[in-house]
């Protein structure tokens, strides 16, 4: 499991990221969500992070963008991510599958992370 802290770009305002490869999903907090299109879950869903139950009613698309790259995820709305070990308020939780969709790995070595695989074109088959 890697772990990497870095800010990302959310509608032109950094947000305390937490990549997290040992966590499937991404999680975004109520206050980062602005004008992101949200969508209502047809039923609420449990989800376990930080040793609490949450229950997750909506999600999001974050259009932002990590080291200059664009993305495009879809995120868990959650009241509260934690803090990480330096006590700072994580705002998003990057999770596994939005890493693997772009090409995002973390270097824990040098704690930072790995763009060399970002996906700047998506060939699906041929």
């Amino acid at each position: 499991m890697g772990r990497v802290r870095t800010n990302i770009s959310i509608d032109g305002r950094n947000c305390w990221t937490l990549f997290d490869t040992g966590a499937r999903n991404t999680y975004i907090v109520n206050e980062v969500v602005g004008s992101l299109p949200i969508y209502e879950l047809p039923q609420p869903q449990p989800s376990a992070l930080a040793g609490k139950m949450h229950i997750i009613r909506q999600e999001c698309v974050i259009l932002g963008s990590v080291e200059g790259c664009p993305v495009s995820v879809k995120a868990r709305i959650i009241d509260n991510i934690g803090n990480d070990e330096a006590g700072c308020r994580i705002e998003v939780l990057f999770g596994a599958l939005a890493m693997q969709e772009w090409g995002i790995n973390v270097d824990t070595k040098n704690e930072k992370l790995d763009m060399t695989h970002y996906s700047r074109e998506f060939v699906e088959f041929k």
